[in-house]
């Protein structure tokens, strides 16, 4: 396969090489890897080719990911910055709160950019409208520290494109390297807009390319973050250490089923979506996570939980648009709670951030700075009492966890 289109990727981690750097490789583009963690980069620049292995419910393909480079941007910026100016695409998996912090070697290769066509930006992660984000970030910098003419022909410098990625990446294997499991299930859409007029748009196969991606956006977000991380929160309660367990105890699998009967009323509702096509969606869904060759933590899932809290993100998001319509979201409020009972865990900086604001703040201040909700939505006044039930609760519950771990080992005969 000739390699003759460049790509430069922000995120050498699973969702970069398993799922962007794939697609990418697959559509005849060298791969340029950029990231800050030393051990990342330098496993890319010693290794040639590494494996991507699809797994689905038919057995596993893997391929192989050569014809890439990788440059660590904390040492070699102005290299970073050479690479964009002369790519057809850039892209990113990093994170939305990293998103800020990606935008300084863009914005300066857009000025320095003299190629004939614009710069091709998307922006792949879990957010509404990432890529829009990413673009602030990067036209703030050219404006406060670069030269603001800039501006004045940036569309015929870079292009900016919001995207919307499903494909569950589930915990890797300890010994894994580089190597990346990965569903076989994807679905990749890029709006297209952004692209005429002059603009380039990126021949790579697996995207598919539509006019409005907000139905798309919010369907997986609502649908497949929603329901995944759902899981992940009552799992934690029950103790279950997989996603595939938790949705095999009936219960909780009856709640996740509520919760994303709820989100698909507000899809169908808002967007036009049929009953049909969402129920089968949904269906596909429940399949996916269920999966147990998709083996993945609990509390990897539910990490990060002040993100998954927040005021566009996959419980407040959907269930302020509910209740903007006179909806019912018993469900999606219950996912909250089970959400902020996700504290202190290990190795999860935002774990440990939200049990010092549970504890720091009343109930109303906590609302406020955890869900980002004005004090006149009516979601604001059915959030405030759960995060006062989980602020009088979270001691005895701490409590009863320890109390549950003695009862066990002193059952194991280790006591």
């Amino acid at each position: 396969m000739p390699f003759d289109k460049k790509a430069v990727h922000f995120g050498g981690g699973n969702i970069g090489r398993g799922f962007v750097a794939e697609f990418l490789h697959n559509s005849g583009y060298e791969v340029v890897f950029v990231d800050v963690m030393d051990s990342i980069i330098d496993s890319l620049q010693k290794t040639p080719s590494y494996t991507v292995t699809e797994i689905g419910e038919d057995g596993e393909r893997t391929f192989t990911i050569d014809h890439y480079r990788a440059i660590n941007s904390k040492f070699e910026l102005e290299k970073v910055v050479d690479e964009i100016a002369t790519a057809d695409v850039v892209t990113c998996a990093v994170g939305p709160n990293i998103l800020k912090f990606v935008a300084e070697p863009v914005a300066k290769a857009i000025e320095k950019r003299t190629l004939d066509y614009p710069l091709a930006v998307i922006a792949c992660e879990n957010a509404i409208n990432a890529t829009t984000t990413w673009k602030g970030f990067i036209e703030k910098y050219i404006e406060d520290k670069l030269n603001k003419d800039t501006l004045k022909t940036i569309e015929k410098r870079a292009r900016y494109a919001n995207s919307a990625i499903d494909r569950i990446v589930p915990q890797q294997d300890a010994d894994a390297g580089l190597n990346v499991k990965i569903e076989k299930f994807f679905e990749w859409c890029v709006e297209q807009k952004p692209f005429e007029n002059g603009g380039k748009k990126p021949d790579i196969k697996g995207i598919h390319y539509v006019d409005d991606l907000q139905p798309y956006i919010e369907r997986k977000l609502f649908t497949v973050n929603t329901s995944h991380a759902t899981a992940a929160y009552y799992g934690y309660q029950r103790k279950k250490a997989f996603i595939h367990e938790a949705l095999h105890d009936k219960e909780i699998h009856d709640i996740v089923r509520d919760v994303v009967k709820e989100t698909a009323h507000l899809i169908v509702q808002k967007h036009g979506i049929s009953v049909k096509e969402q129920d089968d969606y949904v269906e596909s869904i429940i399949t996916r996570i269920s999966n147990p060759t998709l083996k993945d933590n609990v509390e990897r899932v539910g990490r990060a939980p002040l993100r998954k809290l927040s005021r566009n993100e996959r419980f407040i998001g959907p269930a302020a648009h509910l209740v903007e319509r006179g909806d019912k979201v018993d469900s999606l409020l219950g996912a909250v709670e089970a959400a902020l009972l996700f504290q202190n865990v290990e190795g999860d900086d935002e774990s440990f951030e939200l049990a010092k604001i549970l504890k720091e703040n009343s109930a109303e201040e906590a609302t406020t700075k955890i869900t980002g909700l004005d004090k006149s939505h009516g979601l604001y006044e059915k959030v405030v009492p759960i995060v006062a039930k989980v602020q009088k609760g979270s001691a005895s519950l701490a409590e009863e966890r320890l109390s549950k771990d003695l009862q066990d080992y002193e059952l194991s005969g280790k006591l």
